[in-house]
């Protein structure tokens, strides 16, 4: 088990007379034993910190720790770390059981037998015992990824680092895997970096989640401190299916002023602004709700298009239902799937105030969010 630092980490690359920056600037403290999800978008530079913590991509600028022991020029071999790949990089001509002896066999002076134990041991823990005389081409895909822990597994690292290793899976052989990864690391208590472009996969496996974009940090927090209080809209937008909604407003006096409605606001809601008026008001398609009636945090709209999802229903509506549908202003909710509405009705929608979050639009920096104990209160409801 290992603590892992990263201190103003920094990858650049040269193309022709250009350089590109992938990495930027780039802190992080993982704890020892801890889960650390790394997620954003294609191209967002998370992989190529994974690459930089495994010795595969020379660093820029920065400095890489394992247990307070500066690692920048160690090489891969010498870190006692173990990845797992997209690919599962397993050799076609070699058993699983010779998959999963190669790395101790080659870095070790292990005697067979005690490799042979390990790795046995090993494929019962992971349910692959009577796969370990196989070769890689007998296998499902979901068998290949296990192999692929169990390689990492046997090293007995101090820190997994896993890129994107269920990508190729399908939906439902990725969602039991992502419950086999937490019990393993949860047994194991290794230091683990995963990353991923899956939200999903972030929000339900991490202890804490780093999110990347454009090769900056935005955030490193809990799933549901990411979700809840996210740090700018960037965030905000990133995590959470369907999206959050936004909407371009202008603070004038207490009330928000946008092209589709004027939304009233209270004091403490103002005082978190430091003045800013040109805003982004946000609100997660969960906390809007269809009622009955009219309020001043309640809007006339009209049903546009109802996706069911079987336990709850994500229903489209525009605030005019005379606008073009393709460039009019649009509020996503996520309601009951017992809650039944049409294309064409009329609805009344209430966006609470202990639900919206509002961003600076020059910036992206959120000035107010909901705020957790609030959204607690409401799911206890």
């Amino acid at each position: 088990m290992a603590t892992l630092e990263l201190d103003s980490i920094t990858k650049t690359f040269q193309d022709g007379d250009e350089e590109i920056v992938a990495v930027d600037d780039v802190s992080l403290s993982i704890d020892d034993g801890e889960f650390l999800v790394v997620v954003g978008p294609s191209g967002c530079g998370k992989s190529t910190t994974l690459r930089m913590i495994a010795g595969l991509e020379t660093i820029t600028a920065g400095t890489l720790s394992i247990d307070d022991r500066v690692v920048n020029d160690v090489k891969s071999q010498d870190r006692d770390i173990a990845m797992v790949f997209q690919s599962y990089a397993l050799y076609p001509h070699m058993s699983v059981r010779q998959n999963m002896s190669f790395g101790l066999e080659e870095s070790t002076d292990l005697p067979d037998d005690e490799i042979n134990r390990m790795v046995s041991e090993t494929g019962e823990m992971l349910g692959i015992s009577d796969l370990l005389d196989r070769k890689p081409s007998d296998l499902s895909g979901g068998q290949q990824q296990r192999v692929a822990l169990g390689r990492a597994i046997v090293r007995d690292p101090e820190v997994f680092l896993m890129d994107e290793p269920l990508s190729n899976l399908d939906a439902k052989l990725r969602a039991e895997m992502r419950t086999e990864l937490q019990r393993l690391q949860n047994e194991l208590g290794v230091t683990t970096v995963y990353v991923t472009h899956d939200q999903t996969e972030a929000m339900t496996m991490g202890d804490r989640i780093a999110i990347l974009d454009g090769g900056e940090l935005q955030q490193i927090a809990t799933p549901l401190e990411c979700y809840h209080e996210p740090a700018n809209r960037f965030v905000a937008s990133f995590l959470g299916e369907p999206s959050m909604n936004f909407f371009d407003v202008t603070l004038d006096g207490d009330r928000l002023v946008g092209e589709p409605f004027e939304y009233p606001i209270d004091e403490e809601t103002r005082s978190d602004l430091g003045g800013v008026t040109d805003l982004v008001l946000g609100i997660r398609p969960e906390a809007v709700e269809l009622v009955d009636g009219g309020g001043a945090h309640e809007f006339e709209t009209t049903v546009d298009v109802v996706e069911p999802m079987g336990d709850e229903n994500t229903v489209y509506l525009h605030f005019d239902p005379d606008a073009d549908p393709e460039t009019a202003a649009t509020l996503v909710a996520t309601i009951d799937g017992f809650n039944r509405v049409s294309e064409g009705d009329a609805v009344t929608a209430r966006i609470p105030e202990d639900a919206i979050h509002l961003f600076d639009r020059a910036t992206g920096e959120a000035l107010h969010n909901r705020s957790m104990a609030d959204a607690a209160e409401q799911i206890d409801l």
